[in-house]
């Protein structure tokens, strides 16, 4: 089996060679699937790595709606009230055949650091793992000062950026989107972020300035190390662990929740290799800034995470696994990200909390049971050697490829031994399918009716069964036959 289980790399036609795609289109032709349909099934499931663009702005200029008008649903919080915790800053989206991801630094102010401060920190977050930026200003109120200054930070990150003048509902308002030309970045355009209006334009501008993939290489080139993000809520031992694995106190922690430092990232040896460790240190949490500390820990987390090819998640072991424990490891999950999942502080338990803690990791961390764990202690440096071995495994799984050959073997036995369910008289079978890209590994099925979510989990935990792809999150989209004569 080893010859069919590979790192594959990538060309036109996902990771798929030429002989297995020509292969592959046979079997499509025979099952009576398009061919057009099968080429962009496995277009959109071979893709790597989706190129990101921020959403930056002084407070209150229509960010979170424009997110919501870009991704095409209301899922980013637009409330005007400071300290509005929300669980997600990543979002995916598509616009004239092409998919990006949008980071939303929307709908929080931090008054205790002032409002240039905190505009300043947000956007320096999200552009750290962008590839792009949409700068949005009202165009009813006109450039402000915090406007100049969040200017300035986008000229010296040295990305493209897309002036948004928001919230110009009418033809009326087109004069006030003009007087912006005076930022220095280019033509305004003018949006109603609210109604819609403009915002295909605007898109059409931000599709020309983004390239077609991340600037990183993801370790390919020569010599270039892995990408390690350390990341998980506040106070749960990040600085300290870098700094065990370092060797030496490389990382300052800062008490107050949100200043603006730039990250560094840190080149460290570990097992007679050299890793890169994204930094993600450096966020404390304060009482009275609280719900502050937590959008800034997610926005910083959700640069690190973007930016790497493992996530090591922290855990601290003498609390309870908490609601944003769970939401890091979705954010990670969602990216494609390898995962480790280190516990931390596990030399200071006692035997009923350890009793405990397996009980609580069995029930609420059950959809990451396939990533590997390491119970170590950031203060002593217990077990700091495991996690190398586990980084390792993690890359491992999440670079593999299984043969289309193969695949379809598994699928057959499959099917065969747990059909689907009957439903409504009929009985849906997976007809085939390929691996069309990894890291992470993601599989592209083609179906004679709808498979049910119960089934994909079915299909997903059988693969791991059989080949591995430990520590890695796998993604499986399915198309369904349409009946014979529909298309003209």
């Amino acid at each position: 089996m080893d010859d069919q289980i590979e790192t594959g790399s990538g060309d036109e036609h996902g990771e798929l060679g030429d002989a297995e795609y020509a292969e592959f289109m046979e079997i499509a032709a025979l099952e009576g699937f398009d061919p057009e349909d099968v080429e962009g099934a496995i277009d959109e499931a071979g893709h790597g790595p989706l190129p990101v663009v921020a959403i930056v702005g002084r407070p209150n200029v229509g960010k979170s709606t424009l997110v919501n008008r870009i991704i095409g649903r209301r899922e980013a919080v637009v409330e005007d009230r400071p300290g509005v915790t929300r669980d997600r800053v990543t979002y995916e989206a598509e616009w004239a055949g092409r998919r990006f991801k949008v980071v939303d630094t929307g709908g929080w102010e931090q008054d205790v650091l002032g409002i240039d401060a905190s505009v300043a920190a947000q956007a320096e977050f999200a552009m750290d793992a962008a590839d792009a930026a949409i700068f949005v200003v009202d165009a009813t109120v006109g450039a402000t000062d915090t406007d100049s200054a969040v200017v300035r930070l986008l000229r010296k990150a040295g990305k493209p950026v897309v002036l948004c003048a928001n919230k110009v509902d009418g033809q009326s308002g087109e004069a006030d989107a003009t007087a912006l030309w005076s930022l220095g970045l280019g033509e305004p355009h003018p949006v109603s972020s609210l109604h819609g209006r403009g915002t295909g334009d605007m898109l059409d501008a931000v599709l020309e300035v983004l390239p077609d993939a991340p600037r990183q290489t993801f370790g390919e080139a020569v010599g270039g190390p892995r990408r390690i993000a350390l990341v998980g809520r506040p106070n749960v031992g990040k600085s300290s662990l870098l700094n065990q694995l370092a060797g030496q106190e490389r990382v300052v922690v800062s008490e107050i929740a949100g200043t603006t430092r730039d990250p560094v990232d840190e080149l460290i040896e570990l097992g007679g290799t050299t890793w890169k460790f994204i930094d993600t240190a450096g966020i404390r949490r304060r009482v009275h800034m609280q719900e502050g500390a937590d959008y800034y820990a997610s926005l910083r987390t959700a640069a690190a995470v973007e930016k790497a090819e493992v996530a090591i998640i922290l855990i601290d072991t003498s609390e309870s696994i908490s609601v944003q424990d769970q939401r890091i490891i979705t954010m990670a999950v969602d990216a494609g990200r390898a995962l480790v999942i280190a516990y931390n502080k596990w030399d200071t338990l006692d035997e009923e909390r350890r009793y405990y803690l397996e009980r609580e990791i069995d029930s609420e961390l059950a959809q990451v049971a396939w990533a590997p764990r390491v119970n170590v202690s950031a203060r002593t440096g217990r077990h700091m050697e495991k996690l190398v071995p586990a980084i390792e495994t993690a890359l491992a799984g999440w670079e593999t490829r299984v043969s289309t050959g193969r695949l379809n073997a598994f699928l057959g036995e499959l099917v065969a031994g747990h059909p689907h369910p009957i439903r409504g008289g009929k009985q849906p079978r997976i007809l085939f399918g390929t691996q069309a890209g990894t890291r992470p590994p993601r599989f592209v099925l083609f179906a004679s009716g709808f498979i049910e979510a119960g089934y994909r989990r079915f299909i997903e935990r059988r693969l791991r069964e059989e080949f591995g792809f430990e520590g890695t999150p796998i993604h499986i989209s399915v198309r369904v036959r349409e009946k014979r004569g529909r298309k003209k």
